[in-house]
Formats: structure tokens, C-alpha cells, sequence
């Protein structure tokens, strides 16, 4: 009994030990269209959205890319303008990946802490969750 205790107590400690949340193979999902559902403030409050005509579109490739907004249309298109553009890197960090953005106004990071086909999540520097659903356009039957 002795000898199993102390083999207990490693396999707790291993097994609380947290894993990244997100896979350098998981980071392709980033690419396409999303749109934010929620954002999460530091003292717990959260504002949701609901129908949403801002959306982002995220092209990466090797780590480096961008990301831009653009207006969904009822038609299925979208209106943006050149100067909505984001440069964008992802970078593993102490076993999280940065996302690093920079346009013509400033620079910034954001942690990504979820992400799977479905879905992402980062946080900034200020303690914010941005969440963010995969973009589905709206069908109007005709």
C-alpha cells in the first residue's frame, strides 16, 4: 500500500498538469469567415451577439497571413475596403500561440486559447475573451 500512494499522488500531479488547448496541426481551422458571438470581461460580465453583418476573414499560411473585416450582404457577398486589412502571425509561445497583428494604426497580440473548426478564442493584453463562431451566411429561399 505504501508503494502505491506515492505512485497516487505522480499521477494526479501528471494528470492535472495542463495541455495546450490548441495544436500547431488545429491552426489551419483559422482559415475563413467568423464572426464574433461573445465577448467575456474580466469581472465575468459577457456581451453576446446575435445576428451579425461584421465578420472576419482569415487567410494563414506557415504562420503568417491577415485578417480582414468585411460586411456580409443578404446576396451572399461582401463589401470591404483596402484599408481593412490586418497583417497577421501565429507563433508558439511557452506552449500557446500568439496571434500578432499589425495595420497602419497600431499593433497588437492576442493569446489564442481555443480553437477548433467550429470555433476560437483569444484574449488580450487587457484580460478580454473574444469568441468566435465559424461565419454561416443566411439562405433566403427563393
Amino acid at each position: 500500500m505504501k508503494k502505491i500512494v506515492p505512485f497516487l499522488f505522480l499521477l494526479f500531479i501528471f494528470a492535472c498538469q495542463d495541455s495546450p488547448s490548441v495544436a500547431e496541426s488545429d491552426l489551419h481551422y483559422l482559415n475563413g469567415y467568423w464572426e464574433i458571438s461573445e465577448v467575456e470581461f474580466p469581472d465575468g460580465s459577457l456581451k453576446e451577439y446575435g445576428l451579425n453583418s461584421n465578420i472576419d476573414f482569415i487567410q494563414l499560411e506557415d504562420g503568417k497571413g491577415f485578417r480582414k473585416k468585411l460586411q456580409a450582404n443578404l446576396g451572399g457577398t461582401y463589401d470591404t475596403s483596402n484599408h481593412d486589412v490586418e497583417q497577421l502571425t501565429v507563433s508558439p509561445s511557452n506552449d500557446i500561440f500568439i496571434m500578432s497583428y499589425d495595420n497602419e494604426f497600431s499593433q497588437w497580440q492576442e493569446k489564442l486559447v481555443h480553437l477548433d473548426s467550429f470555433s476560437f478564442s483569444v484574449v488580450n493584453n487587457e484580460g478580454v475573451t473574444y469568441n468566435y463562431k465559424r461565419f454561416e451566411p443566411i439562405k433566403i429561399p427563393q
